[in-house]
């Protein structure tokens, strides 16, 4: 298992050399001169904008710049935003676990539904609930999420009033934010009402960014299941007169994980995508709105710093996913 570990370890290597040319060139590709953005046009004297130029560094080659931001990046250093000056790590580690917490809520909504709706149209296959279920996934997978989240908002908080638009609690509620997840730190402020206002708060961003990995997932699952039911030791299982349950749950799924667990693990990617768009949206105060205002702001180490970690994360899953092939099916740690 060691060696299983350490083979998939070395592929970061080239990955994280990669992203990290990526996160430079991206935002240098952009049109607008970040002096200017971040100084303003109106009262620039020429002296002044050749200081800043100078003082941020971009005086020099091109190769020069990316040297000393790889050079930062390798001793933990991913310098400071233009516009508060606070360094990289705190801004984005003071914003992430909101977007943890809706990413996590929603990859949950969308693997306890989408799960059980995969398995139920692969043993329903080609009767009704399976054309119900597949294509209500197709549109759920189709549906652009920005229509999706203005729709949900129109018909559910503008219409009928039961969720709110915008934001991680009401104001009406005060308290330190221990953890930084909300439904936690509300649950420990002992206030009245606060665990439920951040319920309420979650839901349309849950669902919202939850619905694309769902129909992935279903979809996944009942193309899975489908392989495996057909497979002679299910008809055996079957043979020796096993309930349904066992021959469908424990038998079939167990052996149509692996690919589920592979398309959960590629939702990751998807989710923190899906949080720009969400958390802009319902102005929920993560990483993905952060990321977006950075970029209108021109501020260059917060997007560089920002897309790093967000990759190093995704290559965190993606390397949680490849253990967890080992340990569902042994044969892959010898390969």
């Amino acid at each position: 298992m060691i060696r299983f570990f350490l083979s998939r370890l070395l592929t970061f290597v080239p990955t994280f050399i990669g992203v990290t040319v990526i996160s430079f060139a991206f935002i240098r590709v952009l049109p607008g001169d970040p002096i200017i953005v971040m100084a303003g046009e109106r009262g620039m004297t020429q002296e002044r904008y050749d200081a800043l130029v100078k003082q941020y560094g971009f005086d020099q080659p091109m190769l020069a710049q990316f040297w000393d931001y790889l050079t930062g990046v390798l001793q933990g250093d991913l310098g400071q935003s233009f516009v508060t000056k606070r360094p990289v790590w705190d801004e984005f580690f003071a914003l992430f676990p909101a977007t943890l917490e809706l990413s996590i809520c929603a990859i949950i909504f969308a693997i306890l539904i989408g799960l059980p709706a995969g398995v139920i149209a692969a043993v329903n296959r080609g009767k009704f609930f399976d054309r119900l279920l597949m294509s209500t996934a197709l549109v759920g997978y189709s549906m652009p999420i920005f229509w999706w989240a203005l729709l949900l908002i129109i018909v559910f908080s503008g219409n009928l009033g039961w969720t709110p638009v915008s934001g991680r609690i009401d104001l009406i509620y005060f308290f330190d934010s221990t953890t930084g997840f909300m439904l936690i730190d509300s649950l420990l402020s002992g206030q009245k009402g606060a665990f439920g206002s951040a319920v309420r708060h979650l839901i349309l961003p849950t669902i919202v960014l939850g619905t694309i990995p769902l129909a992935v997932i279903a979809r996944q699952t009942r193309s899975a299941m489908l392989e495996v039911l057909s497979e002679d030791y299910i008809r055996t299982a079957r043979a020796k007169g096993l309930t349904p349950f066992r021959v469908n749950a424990l038998h079939a799924l167990r052996n149509a994980l692996i690919p589920v667990v592979t398309v959960i693990g590629l939702s990751v990617g998807t989710l923190l995508a899906g949080a720009i768009l969400t958390e802009t949206i319902f102005s929920w105060p993560g990483i993905g709105k952060w990321m977006v205002d950075s970029i209108f702001r021109r501020d260059y180490p917060v997007v560089q710093g920002g897309l790093l970690l967000i990759a190093v994360m995704v290559m965190a899953v993606n390397l949680t996913v490849d253990l967890l092939y080992g340990l569902i099916n042994p044969k892959i740690r010898s390969r």
